[in-house]
């Protein structure tokens, strides 16, 4: 990409395509090109197909979807799917169509299988079974895998897909129903540091900011204010009151975290580099032949989701208790990325999860 490459970055407003545009302007790119869903729907091929002969984008970042945690995973698996096989097969045969440069495509950790070797490598790409309560959005991010080099071994284009891993940062998702954990572990304890102040007006704000509290949430910040961390007397013929932070699962499962700025500097970096990319595929001696293409992107650590919600509820101020439901799935018990694709070729994360947390949270507050 040169300084006036007409760039498209599909999905502008999201975690990961407004960092695409933070990063993009601050290198110098000028001929950026966004729509909102209002302006076009890239689920309409037809809407798609004119968008590219009009705009002539030579390069595109895709990163619009449908994307949610293991709860919107689990309750609206047909929309996962069904949006997002439309979104990327539609943006991908008009970037085809109309002669784009480079295609990169983001995917999600979630496409390995569930009891994959760890660190996860590309070349585990359909070696196994998924994990079942995000299956449905993990074979539609496959398919886009697939979808991209199959156009590159029929037709010579050059698209490309990456694997990042649980991300966060500016515009991130806070809907306690459908956000990802970490998200959801700053929006819970920061709701849960207000009622302990009694602070029911910044509740209320918050509300309105970030969506609706659930009511058996808010049930929890009543106890929360009304209790502080004493016990909770029973209340006859009702269950009992939580004056607790619940939260899903055992807490054991061991999650990599990576902010939106590093994943944007590292796509940025691939798309520049699309000559090596293409020139150097990756080894691949099982699974797809997709995986040649294909890069994880993440920040080579990981830790189990009770220290991430010890160090987020630190981070937010939150003094009282989180209890865990073992009722409720863990999902895959560890996702750590193997990125010594990226790393060698000279890209490393800049932003320590502590410092991104404290970042994360204070933009949330503001």
């Amino acid at each position: 990409m040169i300084p006036t490459s007409r760039i498209y970055v599909a999905g502008h407003r999201g975690l990961v395509g407004s960092a695409l545009l933070r990063r993009l302007r601050a290198a110098g790119y000028a001929n950026l090109i966004t729509r909102a869903h209002a302006e076009l729907d890239l689920e309409r091929q037809a809407d798609v197909d004119a968008f590219f002969a009009g705009e002539r984008p030579e390069y595109v970042f895709l990163a619009a979807a449908k994307v949610g945690g293991i709860r919107a995973n689990d309750t609206y698996p047909a929309d996962f799917i069904r949006i997002n096989l439309k979104i990327e097969s539609n943006v991908i045969e008009a970037a085809w169509r109309n002669g784009v440069k480079g295609l990169l495509f983001l995917g999600s950790s979630c496409i390995y299988p569930k009891f994959a070797g760890q660190p996860l490598k590309e070349e585990y790409l359909l070696t196994g079974l998924l994990e079942p309560t995000n299956e449905p959005y993990a074979v539609a991010k496959i398919a886009g895998i697939e979808l991209c080099e199959a156009f590159n071994r029929q037709y010579g284009t050059r698209f490309f897909s990456v694997m990042p891993t649980n991300l966060y940062g500016p515009n991130d998702n806070y809907d306690l129903l459908t956000s990802h954990v970490l998200p959801a572990l700053i929006r819970k304890y920061h709701l849960g540091k207000l009622a302990a102040r009694g602070d029911w007006d910044a509740i209320a704000r918050d509300e309105a900011k970030y969506g609706a509290i659930p009511v058996d949430f808010l049930s929890t910040l009543v106890s929360i204010a009304r209790f502080g961390n004493k016990p909770v007397p029973p209340v006859p013929h009702m269950p009992p009151p939580r004056n607790s932070i619940r939260l899903w699962g055992t807490g054991t499962p061991r999650r990599e975290f990576l902010h939106s700025d590093d994943l944007a500097d590292a796509c940025i970096l691939l798309m520049n580099r699309i000559e090596t990319v293409f020139s150097n595929p990756g080894e691949v001696t099982e699974g797809s032949r997709a995986a040649r293409h294909l890069f994880n992107i993440g920040s080579g650590h990981d830790q189990s989701i009770a220290d991430l919600a010890a160090m987020v509820a630190s981070v937010v101020g939150y003094d009282g208790e989180t209890e865990w439901d073992a009722s409720e799935p863990d999902g895959t018990p560890q996702k750590l990325l193997d990125i010594s694709r990226l790393t060698n070729m000279g890209w490393y994360p800049k932003m320590g999860l502590s410092e991104g947390v404290r970042s994360a949270y204070e933009a949330y507050c503001s």
